[in-house]
């Protein structure tokens, strides 16, 4: 009997241990960023003598909901980057300011679209495709409207999709900037950590990562019927985990990227880490059974280790739930013997978890944290309370903006 409700605490403990080990196996496998590698065509056809061919055309689609203050420098690095022949849409989707104007006086083509019961980011890529229609790109790129994009991203995206035939993920960070606080400069690490070492390891291991919303491009023939009408809060990982069951994994390309800004207002950051969080929740939970599933099935490493990687779930509601379990499962074990196994496991998972956001640290972050403020991060999950309890009552974010610098006022964090 003894060894039974042992083994029954180890099976009702792995799913909180495995993440932990997850997130340490990913990490090993990262390699920190490469050299400025920049590819700007086909490597087959940069092998043919004289001439360097003309680049996929691509349509980048900007979805906008009231992003007066931030739209104009994003167009005007994506104009930068354009050639003969590729289009720069902006969908302005429900819209109460002068967005759709200054992007129309920016140079970019602009479809409106209003439709207040149906709000999401996916209705208005969805809405962007069908504008398409008319005369398709051979790839399609989606950039938020307050992104910057490095020297050559669009000959990255672009190339990089029509080579791998499947849909592609550029960096994607956001910046803390100079001067900022604690907080943000966590912020900035988890950012790191979720966008930069995690799909370093998933690519390196798979060849495959999550899509992320912003610096994604697709093949015009996988992205014209995808399902995007849907008001799912992280609309992009779903999409990418749907074109992944249907043999379409995405590919990482870190040598270009997107970057954005941090919101300033305190309230603000915590809504966008709302919507993201929400959303990396509802994901994992509908979808990371039939992920795995199908990888065990298919004997597919793709499917495996990006079902790995959606295991793991937002690193401060990590902390939240495996530190009390495995005090509680300790003080549990003291009194009765079956328990010792299972407090084990759970506190060696926590040093695998230490080991990984030490090791992504030093490999990544060492320029944002001294080793005492990374000491101090677990704390910041308990800014992050609200957001978790919100979940867990049913109150789900949908899109919103966050304000950025200009807008926040005093509510400074």
């Amino acid at each position: 009997m003894s060894i039974f409700l042992t083994l029954l605490l180890i099976f009702l403990t792995l799913p909180l241990a495995l993440p932990a080990w997850a997130l340490l196996l990913l990490t090993l496998a990262a390699k920190p960023a490469p050299g400025a590698t920049v590819l700007t065509a086909a490597p087959a056809l940069q092998a043919q003598a004289g001439r360097v061919p003309a680049r996929p055309r691509i349509a980048v689609l900007v979805p906008a909901h009231n992003e007066s203050h931030h739209l104009l420098p994003t167009l005007a690095c994506v104009r930068a980057q354009l050639r003969d022949g590729d289009v720069l849409l902006v969908v302005a989707d429900n819209c109460n300011d002068d967005t759709a104007d200054l992007a129309r006086a920016a140079g970019a083509q602009v479809t409106e679209r209003v439709a207040p019961l149906l709000r999401g980011k996916g209705y208005a890529l969805a809405h962007g495709v069908n504008w398409l229609q008319m005369a398709p790109p051979d790839v399609l790129m989606v950039v938020d409207a307050d992104c910057l994009l490095s020297a050559h991203a669009l000959d990255v995206a672009a190339w990089g999709a029509v080579q791998h035939a499947a849909p592609v993920q550029l960096l994607n960070l956001m910046q803390a900037g100079p001067g900022a606080g604690l907080r943000h400069r966590i912020l900035e690490f988890a950012m790191l950590v979720k966008n930069k070492v995690r799909p370093l390891g998933t690519s390196r291991l798979g060849g495959s990562c999550h899509l992320m919303g912003t610096g994604m491009a697709l093949p015009w023939g996988l992205v014209k019927n995808a399902p995007l009408s849907t008001g799912h809060v992280a609309e992009d990982m779903k999409l990418g985990v749907d074109l992944a069951l249907r043999g379409h994994p995405t590919r990482f390309l870190p040598t270009a990227s997107v970057t954005s800004r941090f919101p300033e207002s305190s309230a603000d950051a915590r809504a966008q880490k709302s919507r993201w969080e929400h959303g990396h929740l509802a994901t994992l939970t509908e979808q990371m059974p039939q992920l795995l599933s199908a990888a065990i099935r298919e004997r597919n490493l793709a499917l495996f280790f990006l079902g790995l990687d959606l295991m793991i779930p937002p690193l401060a509601l990590y902390v939240l739930l495996l530190t009390p379990a495995s005090g509680f499962m300790l003080g549990l074990a003291w009194v009765w013997s079956p328990a010792w196994a299972a407090a084990v496991l759970l506190w060696v998972s926590m040093l695998a978890f230490g080991a990984a956001m030490l090791l992504a640290w030093h490999t990544q972050a060492r320029h944002l944290l001294a080793l005492r403020e990374l000491l101090r991060t677990p704390l910041y999950a308990l800014w992050k309370l609200p957001i978790y309890a919100a979940y867990a009552l049913n109150q789900r974010s949908g899109w919103t903006r966050a304000r950025r610098v200009a807008e926040a006022g005093s509510n400074s964090l």
